[in-house]
């Protein structure tokens, strides 16, 4: 009797988080494959009962330094993920979307463990959460530590979405005005950035869909249109309409998007 009470909660469970649920399966079975792993993955995952737990783990694990340490860390992220429910849901999706879209991840805690990417959103997340509670020194020391572990360096200001996939993330650099909307992908060396020392409002605003390739930079607080493809190398300096290809120096449309979700398709040939 006690067993299949067990096995409803189980069932229960993994029908409530099944990203959580398939993390812990893939931990079990890293250990089992890899017993030198088992570590790591027990300190990361397995010794954890919640994704947030995890989150905030690994946060303080990596962040740390002789300057700031993992308990404080720890807390920071804690706090953070409690009182706002939707940095958790936004690391699920940004899980689900970088096994879907990364031919190189089969796993959910393959990002999670290794891919700096993915390591670097979640850490933004919770710099991003200390700037809206008006901590501001403390979002920009994480900021500063991000670029420092992962070389990625995201302004605690920027807003960005659910569903992030960042490929390889060597040199990302997101301004403090950009805008990045739900389910974007882009590539290592892709800037956000500025045109100058205008202040205020000057980044660009990348709606929903976006796949922007290796080493593309958009400046100047400019739009995006949903479901575009930004080829790359282009430099974008102007507004973009939805659902186009663009590419270049400076970038110009050269045909429509080719598919309704290229953030998710990937495909970066232009024909």
């Amino acid at each position: 009797m006690m067993g299949n009470q067990m096995a409803k909660k189980s069932t229960k469970l993994a029908e409530l988080d099944p990203v959580w649920t398939s993390l812990v399966s893939e931990g079990k079975r890293v250990v089992e494959r890899e017993p030198l792993m088992g570590s790591l993955v027990h300190s990361s995952v397995l010794h954890h009962d919640t994704l947030e737990k995890t989150l905030a783990y690994r946060f303080s694990l990596k962040l740390s330094s002789d300057e700031m340490p993992a308990q404080i860390l720890r807390e920071i992220a804690d706090k953070a993920l409690a009182e706002d429910p939707w940095l958790g849901v936004a690391a699920r999706a940004d899980l689900v979307a970088v096994k879907d879209r990364d031919p190189a991840c089969h796993t959910y805690i393959q990002p999670l463990l290794f891919f700096k990417g993915f390591q670097a959103v979640q850490a933004y997340r919770i710099a991003h959460w200390l700037w809206t509670q008006g901590r501001k020194e403390l979002a920009y020391f994480v900021q500063m530590r991000v670029s420092e572990v992962f070389g990625v360096d995201i302004h605690p200001g920027a807003v960005i979405g659910k569903g992030i996939m960042i490929d390889h993330a060597h040199s990302i650099v997101i301004g403090e005005t950009a805008v990045v909307g739900d389910n974007v992908s882009m590539l290592h060396s892709v800037t956000l950035g500025g045109t100058g020392k205008a202040d205020g409002d000057r980044h660009p605003k990348i709606e929903n869909g976006v796949l922007i390739g290796a080493g593309a930079k958009v400046l100047g607080n400019i739009r995006i249109g949903y479901c575009t493809r930004i080829a790359a190398g282009s430099v974008v300096l102007k507004d973009i309409p939805p659902m186009k290809t663009v590419a270049g120096v400076p970038a110009k449309i050269v045909g429509e998007a080719g598919c309704s979700q290229p953030s998710q398709s990937m495909d970066q040939l232009l024909e």
